[in-house]
């Protein structure tokens, strides 16, 4: 699955104490482990900021002959990146209850694909700080790529309990259920799929609460209505109207997420999706008028196949789901 967001780092770590010294010299004890760390993370960051600059210049090089630009920039990344990692180990086998220390270099490891030794840190900085939501939100990104998936929505669940109101851990969960929804129904104890579906969008609703301006985390929210059915209902006209009130909700959050589009492409990509629901909701002039919004080449393919469709709809000709 997609890797889970990491949360922000809690202030919560901690320094191996030193018996009797005076208030103020450990004081300063403690102002030199902090700016030690603080320039540790700095190093990191220049670090990553300059592999990413690489990256960028080798995908834009243009120039002939053969393509060895893997090889040697994997090197340079290595070789880059190697001081940093060494500098963690100094750090944490100096201050080995720093807790913030561990979940740094666990990021740090995770990010150059070191998994399982980013495992240990974690786990090191969850045992150190078992009230540290930043250290359950990382195991839980472990877990979901590596299994067992259950541990993943216990690590989720812990961190939400310990830190309700963040919203990265609120829409972590709702990805995990959602892109493990059979799990989800077991773990959780759901009746079937479309609970879980239905708890996928409650977590989000709440993510979006505690993060209302998040562009990205509205388009998560809108999509989960692709899934979502309307209540089955024995009754013709109260099932038409639960689907209506089903596409009316989901064209609302789409309606949500464009108005916090912040480019032109941004908002004709909405547009694309609000065609959609109408047009599987049969709402066909509404369909036309959000096809009519999209001006963007990259969006044409995609706006020609909707308006195919919507033409062998307006001829009456059926039309699978699949290509909606």
């Amino acid at each position: 699955m997609a890797v889970l967001a990491a949360g922000p780092l809690s202030a919560a770590g901690s320094v191996a104490e030193t018996p009797a010294v005076p208030d103020s010299a450990a004081t300063a004890a403690a102002d030199a482990v902090e700016k030690a760390f603080q320039a540790l993370i700095a190093d990191d960051d220049a670090a990553q900021a300059e592999v990413d600059r690489w990256i960028q210049e080798t995908k834009t090089d243009d120039s002939q002959g053969p393509d060895l630009s893997g090889i040697t920039l994997k090197a340079r990344i290595e070789q880059r990146l190697e001081p940093v990692r060494r500098a963690y180990e100094r750090f944490v086998q100096r201050h080995p209850d720093h807790v913030r220390a561990r979940l740094a270099f666990g990021s740090f490891l995770n990010d150059i694909s070191l998994d399982d030794e980013a495992l240990v840190q974690w786990k090191k900085a969850r045992d150190l700080d078992p009230n540290n939501p930043a250290a359950w939100n990382n195991l839980a990104d472990y877990y979901s790529r590596h299994g067992p998936t259950r541990l993943a929505f216990e690590c989720l669940d812990e961190a939400i309990r310990i830190k309700p109101s963040e919203a990265v851990y609120q829409r972590n969960l709702a990805t995990l259920v959602f892109l493990y929804r059979n799990e989800a129904r077991i773990h959780y104890r759901l009746a079937d799929e479309q609970q879980v579906l239905r708890r996928t969008l409650e977590l989000y609703q709440k993510a979006r609460r505690f993060d209302p301006n998040n562009f990205q985390l509205a388009t998560d929210l809108a999509q989960v209505y692709y899934y979502l059915k309307p209540e089955k209902v024995e009754n013709p006209a109260r099932l038409k109207a639960a689907g209506d009130k089903l596409t009316d909700e989901a064209l609302r959050a789409w309606l949500e997420a464009r108005a916090l589009a912040r480019t032109d492409l941004d908002r004709e990509g909405v547009a694309v999706h609000l065609a959609r629901v109408c047009l599987r909701a049969g709402r066909l002039d509404q369909a036309r008028q959000y096809l009519g919004e999209i001006k963007n080449s990259s969006l044409a393919a995609g706006k020609e196949a909707l308006e195919q469709t919507l033409q062998k709809l307006e001829k009456g000709e059926p039309v699978p789901l699949s290509e909606l």
